[in-house]
């Protein structure tokens, strides 16, 4: 743990998440007779990261500022999880909503603790699909669905 460098990167998500809110207030209100706005998704990510990176910046007051000998960055693992959200955001509207979100959860928990195939492949589908049935079904949202060669 680096404070300096926590403390500059709080700022930098407290920017985005500001950036999330200001041009989710540009987006229509409602879409397609829905009654949840493509505007609301964006607005409490935008809320969420603000909250965090204020949670991450008065944290940092309190590291102590003994250093570890040996404790390397992990590229390796920040690159998958790179990789895998960018195809995530490009497949999300051809492949689908659940399709892509369990693959790149699936991916992500894997990247982050190896093993617990079973457990990673139960949390990523259950989770998927309740956010997408919740999201379409519950709320009368819209979120891209299977692909036409699926049905």
């Amino acid at each position: 743990m680096n404070a300096t460098f926590d403390r500059y990167a709080s700022l930098v998500f407290l920017l985005i998440g500001v950036a999330f809110i200001i041009e989710s207030r540009k987006i229509s209100a409602s879409a397609y007779g829905s009654s949840v706005g493509p505007d609301m998704f964006p607005m409490f990510l935008g809320i969420a990261l603000i909250l965090l990176s204020l949670r991450l910046f008065y944290e940092t007051r309190f590291y102590s500022t003994v250093k570890v000998k040996g404790m390397s960055l992990d590229y390796k693992r920040f690159l998958i999880i790179l990789v895998s959200a960018i195809l995530y955001g490009l497949l999300l509207e051809p492949v689908g909503y659940v399709i892509t979100t369990f693959v790149f959860l699936s991916i992500g928990f894997q990247t982050m603790e190896k093993g617990g195939l079973w457990k990673t492949l139960l949390i990523s589908g259950v989770f998927s699909y309740g956010i997408y049935y919740l999201f379409v079904e519950v709320l009368e949202g819209s979120l891209p669905g299977f692909p036409v060669w699926f049905n």
